[in-house]
């Protein structure tokens, strides 16, 4: 088990919505943050930031609280099972497995000490060339 976590410069806020295009447009069109990706069969779509490394995910599957409740605060890590264990073994409770979604990423969802919902991602998906 590692001593440390190694974070990846990579945040995204992930923000309960419900209709996926309307809030692709609309965060593009108000906020001029452009679209990188929407899957539909999932109900999740990224919209970038003028900050670097950080993006905000659009979801209509339920993850985190309902909609306009709160965001999701989704920490980028290089290796989900490694910084899993080691926050594991520093007392943070997990709600569930680690959710895979093959080829695009790994997730595993846990609480801070006041309730609030927070993320560990593990991108599996190949940078573009």
């Amino acid at each position: 088990m590692a001593d440390s976590i190694e974070f990846v410069p990579q945040i995204v806020a992930s923000v309960s919505i419900k209709d996926l295009k309307a809030a692709v447009d609309w965060y593009g069109e108000k906020l001029q943050m452009p679209l990188h990706y929407a899957v539909d069969e999932i109900g999740w779509a990224e919209v970038g930031s003028p900050i670097g490394g950080f993006t905000i995910g659009l979801s209509t599957n339920g993850a985190g609280a309902g909609v306009g409740e709160n965001v999701v605060i989704t920490l980028g890590v290089a290796d989900i099972d490694a910084a899993r264990a080691t926050m594991e073994a520093r007392g943070v409770e997990f709600t569930g497995p680690t959710d895979e979604m093959p080829g695009m990423v790994k997730l595993a969802t846990f609480k801070d000490l006041d309730g609030n919902t927070f993320m560990l991602a593990q991108t599996l998906m190949q940078a573009p060339e």
